[in-house]
């Protein structure tokens, strides 16, 4: 099951898995990104770090597997092998990966934050 804008059942179980996924991973600095009526892009965008390249490509292959796994479809996974900054595309759900010093020098979270908009913060 893909899911699609209609169906924010799906949406909504993709996003738990890919938080839940992220946290398992010990990602650092999860941030989401509600973008659902701002952006036609996806509904949430992610951001977390992983402490090495080594465990950002780890984190970001093992996420995109268990997409797939949960019946969402192929995610597309962009940035590997050098894994500064892997993105992992999942249709209504964008993540970014990143090491923590190219996070900084992209700030995404801040290019992509909205006047009134408020940015989740998981696991630190």
């Amino acid at each position: 099951m893909v899911p699609t804008m209609a169906d924010n059942d799906g949406v909504d179980a993709l996003y738990a898995l890919v938080m839940q996924q992220l946290d398992d991973d010990q990602a650092q600095e999860i941030v989401s990104i509600p973008l659902e009526g701002k952006s036609s892009v996806a509904d949430h965008m992610v951001v977390a770090s992983g402490r090495s390249t080594r465990q950002v490509a780890a984190m970001a292959q093992k996420l995109a597997e268990k997409i797939k796994q949960a019946g969402f479809g192929p995610a597309r996974v962009e940035g590997l092998p050098q894994a500064d900054w892997v993105l992992i595309d999942a249709g209504d759900i964008v993540v970014h990966l990143f090491r923590p010093e190219v996070r900084s020098f992209y700030n995404l979270e801040r290019m992509w934050s909205f006047e009134g908009g408020e940015l989740k913060q998981g696991r630190s």
